[in-house]
């Protein structure tokens, strides 16, 4: 990408206004310093201190972090967040990130806040090390009240943005945002705007959505396609396609070290490889990396390809970012996909 074509996309991104609809979690580190080592008197097992405390936005905003990176101008988070501790917490995280808006996010006692609490062995000269994770989720429904509730706000800001990007991230169905109620809310808003752009990811798979662009990776597209085998390049490009016509929306399927690919309607198909890797690598938080870069460029006038390349790009940064959730800025993006143009 040249990079003149690079900053006519991205000086667009200071204009668009994008919504995210889904879990919105916090990501709390515990950073453990293993030299200040001591035993419990009471029990006897080995005491981890920590030394430091870090907090973010996690599950859909790690999407929302990255919109703010790229220096969206209007991000609108769709969900809810408990009236707890973490909640107030993660309100004042988001709050903090630039373009954030936060009229769609609802508080509610009905729910708690879906927390991952990641302690960290922060050894000097190395890499840091996650011990077990301490998750705070909802096991119950959604209520339906709540679900109503996050419904018509979904179709306010549907009618005020350039994209949604939709995030489930819940293991279990029905007990965060996106609900069946909430799919269908979603579907109408695409039969009464055939051009706006959605896309969607989910952990369980996106089976059940409605005809959305969807991101996934290869597992993902084998059982969303009843494959009992690994596909192969060839037979993930041509299963992508029969999909992408299918629905008459594009899909994206990343393949970790072999890149992305992405399928149209109309039966073109791009891939672009991963870039090579620089270091220790973390691949936690790549995959919405990914997601954030194709919805922007795409709602930005960009290309399929140009899409693919601004997403592999930003993977790679942010897979490079160790101990954190990491995003990718436009600077970052620039050093790397424009330095050999």
């Amino acid at each position: 990408m040249t990079p003149s074509r690079f900053q006519e996309i991205t000086g667009r991104y200071r204009d668009l206004s994008i919504a995210v609809l889904g879990d919105f979690c916090l990501d709390r580190y515990l950073e453990i310093d293993p030299a200040k080592r001591e035993v419990s008197l009471e029990t006897g097992l080995p005491v981890h201190n920590v030394v430091n405390v870090r907090a973010q936005p996690g599950g859909a905003g790690t999407i929302l972090n990255n919109l703010s990176a790229l220096g969206v101008g209007a991000i609108f988070p769709i969900g809810f967040i408990g009236e707890d501790g973490e909640g107030l917490e993660l309100w004042g995280a988001m709050e903090k990130r630039p373009g954030v808006r936060l009229d769609y996010l609802l508080k509610t006692v009905q729910r708690r806040t879906f927390t991952y609490c990641k302690p960290l062995v922060m050894a000097p000269q190395k890499p840091p090390v996650e011990l077990n994770r301490l998750d705070f989720k909802n096991w119950t429904e959604t209520p339906a009240l709540l679900q109503g509730v996050l419904l018509e706000r979904l179709r306010t800001a549907a009618g005020s943005v350039n994209a949604i990007i939709v995030l489930e991230q819940v293991d279990i169905s029905e007990t965060g945002v996106v609900t069946q109620k909430i799919l269908a809310g979603l579907s109408q808003l695409m039969e009464a705007d055939s051009e706006l752009l959605v896309v969607s990811d989910s952990r369980r798979g996106l089976r059940g959505y409605p005809p959305v662009v969807l991101k996934m990776n290869a597992a993902e597209l084998e059982s969303l396609t009843g494959a009992t085998t690994p596909l192969g390049m060839d037979e993930i490009k041509q299963v992508a396609v029969d999909l992408a016509r299918d629905r008459g929306r594009r899909v994206f399927v990343t393949l970790a070290e072999r890149g992305i690919l992405a399928a149209a309607p109309s039966g073109e198909i791009e891939h672009v490889p991963a870039l090579p890797v620089r270091g220790a690598i973390d691949t936690v938080g790549a995959g919405d990396a990914v997601t954030a870069n194709l919805t922007s460029a795409l709602a930005a006038g960009a290309t399929l390809r140009e899409a693919l390349e601004m997403a592999t790009t930003a993977g790679s940064v942010v897979i490079h970012k160790l101990g954190t959730t990491g995003t990718a800025s436009v600077e970052e993006l620039a050093e790397l996909l424009t330095r050999d143009a």
